[in-house]
């Protein structure tokens, strides 16, 4: 009974709210504030804001580390690390072989002040090896510029056409 007499009390109280709502708000203002919500939501995303904030001191350490996907030489990557896969910076690990076709990528040594021409060789012939994956598109063009475009599986291009893991040989250095 106590139950009953509460339920009733509290559908009038919630019943009278409602039209309490409804009577100071008109559709169209309700459509005008899910509208204002709606587009500030889409906007907010396209706001500057600093994401540098701390970047320079923490991008150093690892800018020497080969491991690591924010090594300097790795700027223009997208693939697995051989580094991580059994394999160096400029070779494959045992069992995979370089492709015979690459990309290439200009990256700045934080050592030197210098830029370096890099290839990135995707090495063939092994499952792909799953640890540290990277995907970095600085300066990366269209997929009709296919020499400066990372996005391809370059090992299409040899008799074993499996995707293992990505490294990276400077082939030359800018003057300037």
């Amino acid at each position: 009974m106590i139950l009953q007499i509460l339920q009733t009390w509290i559908d009038r109280m919630a019943e009278r709210r409602v039209r309490q709502a409804a009577q100071m708000t008109s559709r169209r203002g309700a459509l005008a504030r899910i509208g204002k919500l709606m587009v500030g939501g889409a906007v907010l995303p396209m706001l500057p804001f600093d994401r540098s904030v701390g970047e320079a001191e923490a991008a150093l350490p690892k800018a020497q580390d080969p491991t690591a996907c924010e090594y300097w030489r790795n700027c223009a990557l997208d693939g697995f690390l051989c580094t991580c896969c059994g394999g160096s910076v400029t070779s494959c690990p045992p069992g995979a072989e370089a492709s015979k076709v690459t990309w290439v990528g200009t990256c700045r040594n934080p050592k030197d002040g210098r830029n370096y021409l890099v290839s990135y060789n995707d090495c063939c012939g092994k499952v792909a090896c799953g640890r540290c994956l990277c995907n970095f598109n600085e300066r990366e063009r269209p997929a009709y510029r296919m020499g400066v475009h990372n996005d391809i599986n370059w090992c299409m291009a040899d008799k074993q056409t499996m995707y293992h893991c990505t490294v990276s040989v400077i082939v030359g250095v800018t003057e300037a």
